[in-house]
């Protein structure tokens, strides 16, 4: 059997109005069409929802259990327009981000964080993986961006970058290192150290060994290899090790314990951006999300 939930509606509004005028005037329907809606859904239900000895609008025990249906039912209507509103004007909806682990940490949280306090019916999901996993999740659509290094994209990438800012990557030490007190550092100072090194799917992983290569050393002496941050900063404050990290988006994370070598090469450029698919229209909330990042 078959009821048609905006006749439950209308009953509940009736049962509320105390009259069927009054009900048709608040629907916006005459009398006699909201009459016949009444009595479709009563021939529906086999039973009488009024009692008809009264000159009042009054349900019986059915119409009155039928009513409180139909307050639901336009309770979830009204929830549902009052999303959609939101979901329109930017501020409600879930927001799919997808980032590499050092990316993932302070530089994102804090854009996240400013971007949920204020929007409280948003949801954000933040996957965190490497390339191939991030780059597999947006031809998936399984994310609506992701927030990462311009060579995320490949020359086969059916994607557009939106620049967020210039980062660089650096060579990070214990600041007690012998490297620390050196004014110029050259490559023979690294040939021998030994390394924290980026898990070999990274893009860190890859830059960093482009661009030493690209500086001279003929070998890498990797101790340690990690995809996290907590690990390479706790390893380096208690050894000689080295390693590298992108300088601005692990800003947050150091304190007087680390420090920065005076060392750069063109090949540890780094602009960091998002990532979005081509010819894919943004939804109200993706495009509130990135006009919050280039703000901050």
């Amino acid at each position: 059997m078959y009821i048609d939930p905006r006749h439950l509606a209308q009953l509940s509004l009736i049962v509320e109005a105390g009259s069927f005028q009054a009900a048709a005037d608040r629907i916006g329907i005459t009398q006699p069409a909201l009459s016949r809606n009444m009595k479709t859904l009563e021939d529906r239900v086999g039973i009488p929802l009024f009692d008809r000895s009264s000159r009042k609008a009054e349900p019986t025990d059915l119409g009155l259990k039928l009513a409180q249906a139909g307050i639901s039912i336009r309770t979830a209507e009204e929830q549902a327009r009052n999303l959609s509103k939101l979901a329109a004007e930017g501020t409600a909806g879930t927001l799919r981000i997808g980032a590499p682990p050092i990316i993932a940490g302070h530089f994102l949280t804090s854009r996240i964080t400013r971007f949920i306090v204020d929007r409280p019916h948003c949801k954000v999901d933040l996957r965190v993986g490497l390339v191939h996993e991030l780059r597999e999740m947006l031809e998936r659509a399984q994310v609506d961006m992701i927030i990462g290094p311009r060579d995320f994209i490949d020359r086969s990438s059916q994607s557009t970058f939106t620049h967020l800012v210039d980062d660089r990557v650096g060579v990070l030490c214990r600041t007690g290192h012998a490297l620390h007190s050196l004014k110029s550092i050259k490559s023979a100072d690294l040939q021998n150290q030994r390394w924290v090194s980026h898990s070999r799917g990274s893009m860190l992983r890859h830059q960093t060994e482009g661009a030493l290569i690209a500086m001279g050393l003929d070998r890498i002496d990797i101790a340690v290899e990690t995809d996290s941050i907590r690990s390479v900063m706790e390893i380096l404050q208690s050894t000689d090790f080295i390693s590298t990290m992108p300088m601005k988006t692990t800003a947050s994370y150091l304190g007087d314990d680390l420090a920065f070598l005076d060392l750069d090469h063109p090949q540890f450029h780094r602009p960091i951006g998002i990532i979005s698919r081509n010819n894919e229209s943004s939804s109200p909330i993706h495009k509130e999300f990135q006009q919050l990042c280039l703000q901050h």
